[in-house]
Parts: structure tokens; sequence; C-alpha cells
């Protein structure tokens, strides 16, 4: 409350981590059926093939897209990385059947939080595959990323990648 009486503003962190969205593989964004993430058009970041339907925060910050299919979400980490959550490939078609959402576009959220819900069969039938591209969007605006190598992800416990600001 007083560094809003007297304007002080919060200091951005050099330097954030990105937890795991979801249980399941680490994988890298080679590894994905799709050239948009495969080829990093959209940024660079990793892949997890889910083991359940629970995607969580992986950072502390703000929700800033809420896809309205539900399959994605866009958050904005207090050192401004601009992350991207795309839950399977192909998942658009599904037209938001089988997702829920926990939170909307200007949540604030912490790592762990809620905020999709998906039927991991239904997307398993109904999508060209499960895994869940996790995109820095705006890597140009960043330093370069630091990812991890592990072989299975723990949803808001591993670290998958840092990402530091430009120096």
């Amino acid at each position: 409350m007083l560094k809003k009486l007297f304007g002080k503003k919060e200091e951005a962190p050099s330097e954030i981590s990105v937890y795991a969205p979801i249980n399941g593989k680490l994988l890298t964004l080679d590894e994905v059926p799709d050239p948009v993430f495969s080829q990093k058009m959209m940024g660079d970041g990793i892949a997890i093939e889910p083991t359940d339907g629970k995607v969580v925060s992986p950072i502390d910050g703000e929700v800033v897209q809420v896809f309205p299919t539900k399959h994605a979400i866009g958050l904005k980490a207090k050192n401004g990385a601009e992350i991207l959550i795309h839950i399977g490939l192909e998942t658009v078609s599904m037209e938001g059947k089988g997702f829920e959402t926990h939170v909307s576009e200007g949540s604030e959220v912490k790592v762990g939080d809620p905020l999709v819900t998906f039927d991991l069969a239904l997307v398993g039938e109904k999508a060209k595959s499960i895994i869940t591209p996790v995109i820095l969007t705006n890597g140009d605006d960043l330093g370069s990323i630091s990812k991890k190598t592990l072989q299975t992800t723990t949803a808001g416990k591993d670290v998958v990648m840092d990402i530091p600001t430009k120096s």
C-alpha cells in the first residue's frame, strides 16, 4: 500500500524461472509434430507431453489472453516475458469442448495457480496431438533462454526454463 501511495514501482526481476505448467514428459520443440512450433515460428521454448489434464501457471504474472476456444493461454511475467501455453496441437477445432478455464484476462497469477483443466482422453481423440508447447513469444525483447533437461515434469514444482532480461 505504501508503495502505491509514494509511487515507488516494484523492481522487475532480471531473470525469471518458468515452471512446468503441466505434469508429463519434457520434450524439445524439435519433437513437436507441428512446424509452427518445431521451427520456432512463434518463439522458442519447450513442450510437454501431459499425463493429466491440469494446467497451472508456470510464472508469477498476469493473464493477458484466454483464447475463446480455451485451448491456449497467454501470460506476462514481471520481467516482461510473454509465455504462451498451447494445450495440444490443432485443438482450436475442438471449439472449447473438453476445456474449462479457471482464470480470465487481467487475472494476477502465482506459480501453481490453476489455469485450465481439460479432458486429456478427449484431446487425445480429437486433436492432432496432446503435446503442449510452452513458448516465449517475445524472445527478441529478452535474453537467451536457458532450458532444463528433465525427463519428467511436475506442474508448479520443476523449473523448465530460465529467462533473463536483455543486458
